[in-house]
């Protein structure tokens, strides 16, 4: 199997485990411990990847920390705004608008690189962007502040995304992760001092088994994987994996929570999921195979 099927693979199932955790989080964190809950999770995930990535932990090199550092600062951002957003609205929908990130970076790329992403990936975004306004926008055309921070929060992760695809094209990731991971544990300490008194041990029953579950399998996995998987896929195709998370969440949120999937949920996710099959689709290949078709001269009877 070709890396880029293997990964693309991995991702998948890493978006299950990102979906699932927009439940695990809603029921850990309780109304006021995201950014406690943060930390730890990202604690706990360095603490496992230093054992894991050992050997470029003893030889890490002083650019791969600052290049982790740089990476750590829109990570935290993003994922600390999704978090605040999942204390404002339902898990599902919440993971819904998460995904937005696919119409933020190609837009990203062309203002800030002047560089465009492929016309199927821009139909894609746009295809994904009506899915989403179907799910999030109200009647009045209002929108919740728990989705306006995720949509900050989205903003975040795309910048995240291109910096890794950058990135990754001069250097092997690895070596950044476990400074990457760090950072993220300093700067979320640094916003539970911001908070001033908080509960060091939450007595929320679930805040431990969510922090085992998001700190292995959704940062400590997912991470992992996409940083080095953007040496073999773009940051846009990856964000389009990244759109099965919300299916996964929605039945997650249903199964874990009892949230209800609403007609509008369903309508909204069906496009969605017709916008990652548009991303994977070869137009070029298609519009070709279509062309011959049509030039082909008649069969003679």
């Amino acid at each position: 199997m070709e890396k880029k099927n293997l990964f693309l693979i991995l991702l998948v199932l890493g978006t299950a485990f990102w979906g699932i955790s927009f439940s695990v989080t809603k029921l850990a964190i309780g109304p006021n411990q995201s950014s406690l809950f943060l930390f730890f999770r990202f604690l706990l995930a360095t603490i496992v990847l230093s054992a894991v990535f050992w050997k470029h932990v003893r030889r890490v090199e002083l650019a791969a920390v600052k290049m982790g550092m740089r990476l750590a600062i829109p990570l935290v951002a993003g994922i600390y705004l999704q978090t605040l957003g999942i204390t404002h609205t339902s898990a599902s929908q919440c993971s819904f608008v998460a995904g937005i990130t696919v119409v933020i970076i190609p837009v990203l790329k062309l203002l800030i690189y002047r560089k465009s992403a492929p016309l199927k990936i821009w139909l894609a975004a746009v295809t994904a962007l009506i899915g989403l306004f179907v799910i999030s926008i109200k009647d009045n055309f209002s929108i919740g502040i728990g989705d306006l921070y995720t949509i900050v929060g989205a903003f975040c992760f795309a910048i995240y995304l291109i910096r890794v695809e950058e990135c990754s094209a001069v250097r092997n990731l690895v070596p950044t992760i476990v400074p990457m991971f760090a950072t993220c544990a300093a700067l979320t300490f640094l916003l539970v001092l911001a908070k001033g008194k908080f509960n060091v041990i939450p007595q929320n029953q679930y805040f431990w088994g969510g922090i085992v579950f998001c700190a292995l399998f959704s940062t400590a996995y997912m991470y992992t994987i996409s940083n080095i998987s953007q040496r073999y896929i773009s940051a846009e195709r990856v964000a389009i994996i990244y759109l099965f998370e919300p299916v996964f969440g929605a039945v997650a949120a249903y199964f874990i929570l009892g949230e209800s999937i609403s007609a509008r949920l369903l309508l909204g996710g069906s496009i969605i999921f017709i916008a990652t099959l548009i991303a994977e689709l070869d137009l070029k290949k298609f519009l070709m195979q279509k062309r011959r078709s049509i030039n082909r001269p008649p069969a003679v009877s």
